[in-house]
């Protein structure tokens, strides 16, 4: 069986320079110790504004809960960011999305943060980085509903002086997710993928680019086990 790298390495030749260059440079950026969930976000441009700003900002999961708004992406507005982050939807009918969402992301270690109004002193500036954090944005009228809110580890607030009451959510994700991933980058908290993680996020990204890669693939996987039957 071929190894995640051992793909890249062979579908890389159909890839361009410039691709590939690209990969080498932004996947060591890329990081799962941020990742941000949106939940029945109704309105598609500013749930496709934060995922342009999760790619822009190295956020390379992204958690989108479908209770009652199904989310489409905006290809004017992400102008391409969705390809390369990984989306994880939560859509089933019969399930309390939002409850199943959370459950996973804390069975995988993280902290629930949840943005509102009522939060004391913790804002983006002073949120400890040491745990990895699920930044959870809701809806544009209403917030974050009372089930994200029980599940919440931390509530976040982001400081306002003006009369308005609230940012716009594709804006407080915006000044978060920068915020955060600047002091990350300053910091000693781990937050880089490690080097399977870079392998395998390579090879998802070769996938997207390379015509007909799951065939070429199974070429290569089927050359290395007549390779394997040949006598020595």
């Amino acid at each position: 069986m071929l190894t995640d790298a051992e793909r890249y390495s062979l579908l890389a030749p159909f890839i361009s320079e410039n691709k590939r260059a690209l990969f080498d440079r932004i996947a060591p950026e890329r990081t799962r110790h941020v990742t941000v969930v949106m939940e029945d976000i109704y309105q598609p441009h500013n749930a496709s504004a934060v995922v342009r700003t999760c790619d822009l900002v190295g956020v390379q999961d992204i958690h989108i809960i479908e209770n009652r708004n199904k989310y489409t992406v905006n290809p004017d507005v992400t102008l391409g960011s969705s390809k390369w982050t990984d989306m994880h939807r939560y859509r089933d009918r019969e399930a309390d999305n939002s409850s199943a969402c959370m459950q996973a992301l804390k069975a995988k270690g993280y902290s629930i943060v949840a943005t509102s109004p009522r939060a004391d002193n913790v804002t983006p500036e002073t949120i400890t980085l040491d745990r990895p954090l699920a930044f959870c944005f809701g809806t544009e009228l209403t917030g974050l509903s009372d089930v994200m809110m029980r599940h919440a580890d931390v509530l976040l607030r982001i400081p306002m002086h003006g009369f308005t009451e609230s940012y716009n959510i594709s804006v407080a994700a915006a000044i978060t997710l920068y915020t955060v991933m600047q002091r990350l980058r300053a910091s000693d908290v781990a937050w880089q993928l490690h080097n399977d993680e870079l392998h395998a996020l390579k090879l998802s990204w070769a996938r997207k680019t390379v015509h007909s890669a799951s065939h070429l693939e199974a070429r290569f996987e089927e050359e290395e086990d007549r390779s394997r039957e040949r006598p020595q």
